[in-house]
């Protein structure tokens, strides 16, 4: 089993049912209908969250439980040897990552953080405004999906630099200084590629692989960063 079973979904630790009933050596099916006929339960402790799975028959359901829901799976389950040290995993994670997540508030806190937040955005509305040029510009030249170019960018950038353990609504609202930094920076670079490959009136698909050559190139001298990263390392 991988290590990190315990996930950061947008600011709450949760665990996934397929690594639960892995861990606890049960079928999946047999750990989700102990969690389905006890709802009620683990509803005391935060509504059940869940997300349907693609699998090789019909879609899954995947149970995500917070820490107290979790536990409390572990009580309904009889002990063996590898249940037990199963539960002394899980508790040990999610209390890392409490602390990761409380090292990373405190962080937050701090002004040069806040600062570089407020620089970040401000480079964030220009590559949106230059990105915007740039639909335009495709659509110009023919292009009948150039909208889903806002999320490329995007994520070329967050997938060349980051290595993301978790969920997150808004990647930077828990990236460190240093990631908000190179995150800006490299958006920069989006935005100066998009820009000299309008100017010299290329292709809008080459213009695009242009720019991700130059992010690629980018990422290979800064490295990619785990989120949350090493500097909130708990020793």
């Amino acid at each position: 089993m991988e290590d990190g079973i315990v996930k950061n979904d947008d600011g709450v630790a949760r665990v996934g049912s397929f690594m639960l009933a892995e861990g606890f050596d049960r079928k999946h099916e047999s750990v989700t209908r102990l969690i389905e006929n006890y709802r009620e339960d683990f509803e005391n402790f935060k509504d059940l969250k869940s997300r349907k799975v693609k699998t090789k028959g019909r879609p899954v359901v995947e149970y995500w439980l917070n820490e107290n829901q979790a536990m409390l799976l572990g009580t309904y389950l009889k002990n063996s040897p590898t249940v037990r040290q199963f539960k002394i995993r899980l508790i040990k994670e999610f209390d890392k990552l409490k602390k990761q997540n409380q090292a990373l508030r405190q962080h937050q806190q701090q002004p040069e953080y806040q600062i570089t937040r407020d620089a970040g955005k401000i480079v964030r509305r220009q590559t949106t405004d230059t990105i915007k040029d740039f639909l335009e510009y495709a659509q110009a030249q023919g292009s009948k999906n150039s909208k889903f170019y806002y999320g490329n960018f995007t994520k070329m950038v967050n997938g060349l630099l980051m290595i993301v353990n978790g969920r997150y609504k808004n990647l930077r609202a828990v990236m460190s200084v240093h990631q908000l930094m190179t995150t800006t920076a490299a958006e920069q670079t989006v935005v100066i590629g998009i820009k000299r490959g309008m100017k010299q009136k290329k292709f809008y698909k080459d213009i695009y692989q242009d720019v991700k050559g130059d992010v690629e190139i980018f990422a290979e001298s800064h490295g990619q960063l785990d989120v949350i990263d090493s500097q909130l390392r708990l020793e």
